[in-house]
């Protein structure tokens, strides 16, 4: 990197330490409790591109032995830079040999199939994919949004079901993390993200396209 590009990147977290603790325990959450968004900590300076819940994620979670994957707008963006500067990641071009990706609200997202699976002996070596979305909405609220996909999640960390409403994914994500779910004990796991929540979503994690009600006419 040059000086001048290095001029123009703003600071990471304001506590380094107590910033990415933060933040990685919301992701523990999110993943511990798939479909129900939780809040992330925003204590820390923010590239002016991406969703900022999906920048704090990364930004704990990533380290000089991660290989991470940006879409388009983002690769091209100063969180690309950001991320580099902060975390001392390898940026990869092929999002098949990333061990994190990143895709953008506007991006398209990659066949699911086609990340890192990891294997029935190494299912840690599996991809982690975080997706900016326009809203997450869980619980009784969760069907309001009529441009939204809807589900009702089952699995481990989740006591009975769990309903959840998502703006922003690819028509076809459900058939897709079924795929990804069928295959466990490989597979990747997965964060959804908007500016301030994020949602987990592990590969144990089932997701059902549930009844919604259609209004009885008068």
């Amino acid at each position: 990197m040059m000086a001048h590009d290095l001029s123009a990147v703003v600071a990471g977290f304001t506590h380094e330490a107590f910033g990415s603790q933060a933040v990685f325990r919301a992701a523990l959450q999110a993943l511990s409790h798939p479909g129900r968004p939780v809040s992330v900590p925003r204590e820390a300076e923010l590239p002016r591109q991406g969703n900022a819940a999906s920048a704090l994620l990364l930004l704990a979670l990533l380290d000089a032995d991660c290989g991470l994957w940006l879409s388009p707008t983002l690769a091209s963006s100063d969180a690309a830079m950001w991320l580099r500067f902060h975390t001392g990641c390898r940026l990869v071009n092929d999002a098949s040999e990333a061990q994190f990706l990143w895709v953008g609200p506007s991006d398209r997202l990659p066949p699911l199939h086609t990340l890192r699976q990891g294997s029935d002996a190494y299912p840690d070596q599996s991809a982690t994919c975080v997706i900016d979305v326009r809203s997450l909405v869980g619980g009784s609220d969760a069907c309001a949004d009529t441009l939204a996909q809807h589900w009702t999640l089952s699995g481990p960390g989740i006591r009975t079901e769990a309903a959840l409403s998502v703006t922003g994914l690819p028509d076809d994500f459900a058939a897709q993390w079924a795929h990804n779910h069928a295959g466990f004990p490989r597979g990747l796991d997965l964060f959804l993200a908007t500016h301030d929540q994020v949602v987990g979503l592990p590969r144990t994690t089932r997701l059902l396209t549930p009844r919604i009600p259609t209004p009885v006419e008068a």
